[in-house]
């Protein structure tokens, strides 16, 4: 069993990375999590507080509920590290069951249900930050806010945010809501770069088939909203063994900068202007570890290496 029970060392101001509990639990089944899994998880936490991470992400629907469950056992095994950590969780995708498929489903009922169930399941009383995981075109503004309103009346959860919102869309529901939307989580990475891109092939040809809705970062950093970027070590496509122009130079500027190809990576990410925080969802202690140094020290890339890293990845100029 690790010992998660100190305090983390070099802890950075800020948060500069937050830690993705997808991969914890088990599988993605429903079948009962092990003790195995949870000492799987505490080692997973132990690596990221290790790091100076200290904002843990996880959804209710994670591994069908379990990744919750786990995190909870840890919390359950640790004394004092619920108070030294942010809990954020999401709600509002609902999973397949028998026949019929996966659907969206934030009515206020479902996400005051969704709530209760999640705080059961990580044994706390209180979530730090809750985000509406997808939006529901069924469901309109007005019915999500009194839920939101309701759930921080109650002292059940401290902010709220979103994931995979348009500008707009964040728009539409801060117009009916008094408490500020705090975050909106997007997948962001080298790898999936429209986000990056939609900025810059406006009137051009290739503009036609992106479909990142261009403005929504500016629109957050207006409004004060961090942007969390999910996928943000890109599934190893650029770490570990892999073998492409963009690898190649990651671990170039790595040797170079004596850290790590998946710090350069993040680094990458947190270099844009608008102060994305990536989220790391690899659950391997050590790949955990090889980022560390993405959240102890400002991003060291230059604007030219910025830029051949991005160029690398698109494997064509840009226009």
């Amino acid at each position: 069993m690790t010992d998660i029970s100190t305090e983390p060392s070099g802890r950075a101001p800020g948060a500069r990375l937050i830690y993705g509990c997808m991969g914890l639990g088990g599988g993605w089944d429903r079948a009962p999590y092990t003790t195995e899994d949870v000492d799987r998880a505490q080692a997973a936490v132990a690596a990221a507080l290790e790091c100076g991470i200290t904002v843990f992400d996880l959804a209710d629907i994670y591994r069908f509920g379990k990744s919750e469950s786990v995190f909870g056992e840890v919390l359950a095994r640790t004394p004092g590290l619920r108070e030294r950590i942010t809990v954020q969780t999401k709600c509002g995708i609902r999973l397949a069951e028998g026949d019929r498929p996966g659907w969206y489903d934030l009515r206020a009922d479902s996400i005051v249900r969704r709530v209760e169930e999640s705080l059961a399941r990580l044994r706390t009383d209180v979530i730090d930050t809750l985000l509406l995981h997808r939006p529901d075109p069924l469901t309109g503004p007005d019915e999500i806010a009194a839920a939101l309103h309701k759930l921080h009346r109650q002292g059940l959860v401290r902010r709220f945010g979103v994931s995979n919102m348009s500008g707009a869309q964040i728009a539409h529901l801060q117009a009916r809501l008094e408490l500020p939307l705090v975050a909106n989580q997007l997948e962001m990475s080298l790898d999936r770069r429209d986000w990056v891109e939609a900025g810059v092939l406006l009137n051009t040809s290739a503009a036609a088939s992106g479909g990142f809705p261009e403005g929504t970062l500016e629109a957050c950093v207006d409004r004060g909203i961090q942007l969390q970027a999910w996928g943000a070590l890109a599934r190893g496509r650029y770490t570990g063994d892999a073998d492409n122009p963009a690898a190649r130079l990651l671990r170039r500027l790595a040797r170079s900068k004596d850290t790590t190809p998946e710090t350069v990576l993040l680094w990458w990410l947190a270099r844009h202007p608008a102060g994305l925080v990536p989220v790391i969802g690899t659950s391997r202690p050590e790949r955990i570890r090889a980022c560390r140094d993405a959240a102890l020290r400002a991003p060291d890339l230059t604007h030219e290496e910025w830029y051949e890293l991005w160029i690398a990845a698109r494997g064509a100029p840009l226009p």
